[in-house]
């Protein structure tokens, strides 16, 4: 099992590591092939695989309005880099003392002094330190004085596009599920605590689990085709979720809203992991209810055709 830590005061045994430096958000692609190219180093050089990555990450920390950003939350980032065969993650706190700390300072006081670190890889367009000051070439620079080695893989590109998380909010945001699931090689989620809501869905005759979708990006407000389980079960059931802002009841707050097929029993406060399979058709507001039921029927039947 992964090792965390929340800040820079490693075990020795973790020590004179592979470090990968980054937000890792969505552990997408691209991070996968940068953690299969760390494995052969881990292989070669008989070390220890890190990551360091940070919470809130630095945009959100830096851009409070920024609200809907995420595409995994924190317990998904831990057990994606768990797959990935990583043995250590230092999830440091991003606030305004961190934020300050000069990039040379990095460099020798965390990198080398606190970490040790042997291998370091980043992206090309890293930046560090106090108002972003240190760069790749700054880390090139000290290589040799601090006894370590930068390394920066190619970015994994898709038709001429860089796989990055910023393609795959992009694509969430525009309905693009199948690009982004593809990009994910795996179905996106949302994990959440049910909350008791208005019972608008039990009383049409669809009743739904209400999750507060908290700091997930907002994928494009509509309908899907879902498959959800609790939290510690490994037993899917499919559904349909409507994610966004419930107009035709003149809804103001973002909810993803969960009506699971044969089933009934009481889901209120249980976690729910909820994968999004196919995007139907988008958010849209209904003159009356009977209108929205009618469109929920002919939803559900396209839901229930998705394997």
């Amino acid at each position: 099992m992964i090792k965390q830590y929340n800040n820079f005061n490693i075990k020795d045994i973790h020590k004179k590591s592979i470090i990968l430096i980054g937000n890792f958000d969505g552990l997408h692609l691209g991070h996968q092939k940068l953690f299969r190219l760390a494995k052969k180093y881990k292989k070669k050089f008989s070390l220890k695989i890190g990551v360091m990555t940070f919470n809130p990450m630095p945009k959100m920390y830096f851009n409070k309005e920024i609200k809907n950003f995420r595409i995994s939350n924190q317990k998904q980032k831990i057990n994606l880099l768990n797959k990935f065969n990583v043995d250590f993650v230092i999830m440091k706190k991003f606030d305004k003392k961190f934020s300050k700390i000069k990039s040379i300072d990095f460099i020798k006081n965390i990198l080398s002094k606190k970490l040790n670190a042997r291998f370091i890889f980043v992206s090309n367009n890293f930046r560090f330190g106090n108002k972003r000051e240190g760069d790749v070439k700054q880390l090139i620079k000290y290589e040799d004085q601090f006894n370590y080695k930068i390394i920066k893989p190619k970015p994994l590109l898709t038709k001429k596009k860089i796989v990055s998380s910023t393609l795959i909010r992009n694509y969430l945001q525009n309905g693009k599920l199948n690009k982004v699931n593809k990009l994910l090689n795996r179905e996106w989620s949302i994990e959440g605590k049910v909350q008791r809501g208005r019972q608008v869905g039990k009383k049409i005759g669809f009743p739904t689990a209400n999750i507060d979708i908290k700091d997930y990006v907002l994928s494009c407000p509509g309908v899907y085709a879902v498959r959800a389980k609790m939290t510690k079960s490994s037993k899917y059931l499919k559904g349909i979720a409507n994610l966004g802002y419930r107009p035709t009841f003149n809804g103001k707050k973002i909810l993803l809203e969960v009506h699971l097929f044969n089933f009934s029993g009481n889901l209120y406060n249980k976690y729910l992991t909820v994968e999004f399979l196919k995007f139907i058709r988008k958010e849209k507001k209904f003159k009356n209810i009977d209108q929205l039921k009618k469109q929920i029927k002919a939803d559900l039947l396209i839901a229930k055709k998705i394997k």
